[in-house]
């Protein structure tokens, strides 16, 4: 049995996935990019192969992809994120037909359209400004003394969020320190900060036009305030894959098996 690996590495975080030649997904792992994409890669690359039990030889391609992508010279090849993204929504196993995918990243935040044949057919990108992005959950977070992951839990707890103005997250800080020392408490400023994020989302979505099924993923999808102002700023349900933050990751992995295919050797199916 051969394994396929795809590399996601992103701004704030390396996502591997391992898929088999049945197209399974075998191992995956998370970890932060931190200062030195190409080292951080290839130690956790490492340790994922060293907990999986497998050797080095077992894994036959590797497709890299995200942010730093290019800097992993050992992968085989390496994709757009874009590209990556819409193959792994593609294999979620969701109800629905995906045609629209909402990825927010730690630094930017996309919107693929895909064809009802799951190809890519128009997409849109913020990387320009962070308010729309990860760091925006980020530094909310630290702002108010808590932990990112605890963001959710807090967004239903809001009698009602306050209206986040400001356009940058410069200023959208000095706003959030300012509201705290007016006496807000944290649930409103929290379920502010998500609809402020879902807003930018939507008027990013309609540049190329939102169609059902609608699929979210990337870390804040794990973000159930997120996910909750983001459906209301659409007026739609929206899909979140069980591993979210995973997707591209697999999506590469995919990829890397077809790849794999295509040099003429033989899979067991």
């Amino acid at each position: 049995m051969k394994y396929f690996a795809g590399i996601d590495i992103g701004s704030t975080a390396i996502k591997i996935v391992l898929v088999d030649e049945n197209e399974r997904i075998e191992a995956h792992q998370v970890s932060a990019t931190g200062s030195h994409f190409h080292r951080n890669t290839v130690e956790a690359l490492g340790r994922l192969i060293e907990q999986t039990g497998f050797s080095r030889g077992d894994i036959a391609y590797i497709t890299s992809t995200g942010y730093g992508r290019k800097l992993f010279k050992e992968a085989d090849e390496s994709v757009s994120e874009i590209t990556a993204n819409g193959a792994g929504a593609g294999a979620g196993r969701v109800s629905g037909e995906v045609r629209t995918i909402i990825n927010i990243g730690g630094q930017d935040s996309k919107v693929i359209l895909l064809d009802r044949d799951g190809h890519i057919k128009n997409f849109v990108m913020n990387d320009k400004c962070a308010a729309g992005t990860g760091r925006f959950l980020e530094m909310t977070a630290r702002n108010l003394g808590m932990e990112v992951e605890d963001l959710g839990a807090l967004h239903h707890k809001a009698q009602a969020p306050l209206t986040i103005n400001s356009t940058c997250t410069v200023f959208a800080e000095s706003e959030i320190i300012s509201q705290l020392a007016h006496g807000h408490n944290r649930e409103e400023i929290i379920a502010g900060v998500h609809y402020s994020i879902a807003r930018r989302i939507v008027r990013l979505a309609k540049r190329v036009g939102i169609e059902d099924t609608v699929f979210f993923d990337g870390g804040p999808a794990l973000n159930a305030g997120m996910v909750s102002a983001l459906e209301d700023e659409l007026m739609r349900k929206v899909v979140v894959p069980e591993l979210p933050q995973l997707t591209t990751a697999r999506g590469a992995a995919l990829l890397a098996r077809s790849a794999w295919i295509g040099t003429g050797e033989q899979v067991n199916v």
